[in-house]
């Protein structure tokens, strides 16, 4: 019962959607959709992903030095979908570029980071990683994938401001 409404309320908050991304040993781009996202510290550089127990691609990702993130732009709800729900090959016919530290990067993302990761640390059923980045790019232009009450949405209009250098 509490399991059903924790899903409710944290379906009240907004969320980006990702591609979370790794290569395996033999240089194969393997990733998933992810939205347990969170910018950690700025000095250093860190984020956190969290990534399902029981996900095939954990070893992979427990395996790799560096993970990659590419933010979703509106219009790349498709490789959302893709990378959530096809079981294999979800790289097949998807454009990416390889970051220095050899994780992929989804092309056309509004924009991307290339993390190493730092630590691993298990937490109920999921398997945090905690990255530091190395790289990242970013795009002016574009709106972000939303996710929000357990659907996608868009935002009605581009925002009039930038808050750049606020820190919560």
């Amino acid at each position: 019962m509490i399991q059903e409404e924790f899903r409710r309320v944290c379906s009240c908050f907004a969320t980006g959607v990702a591609v979370l991304t790794v290569t395996d040993a033999a240089g194969s781009p393997h990733g998933l959709t992810v939205n347990s996202f969170t910018s950690v510290s700025a000095a250093p550089p860190l984020v956190l992903v969290c990534v399902d127990m029981a996900c095939s691609l954990l070893l992979l990702f427990d395996g790799a030095s560096h993970f990659g993130v590419s933010f979703l732009e509106e219009s790349q709800q498709d490789l959302s979908m893709r990378f959530a729900f096809v079981p294999e090959r979800r790289f097949d016919g998807v454009e990416f570029s390889v970051g220095p530290g050899g994780a992929p990067i989804v092309t056309g993302a509004l924009g991307w980071l290339e993390c190493r990761i730092e630590q691993r640390i298990p937490a109920g059923d999921h398997v945090i990683f905690l990255g530091e980045v190395v790289a990242a790019e970013s795009r002016v232009d574009g709106l972000p994938l939303i996710y929000f009450g357990s659907a996608y949405r868009q935002l009605a209009q581009p925002p009039a401001t930038t808050m750049r250098g606020v820190v919560a």
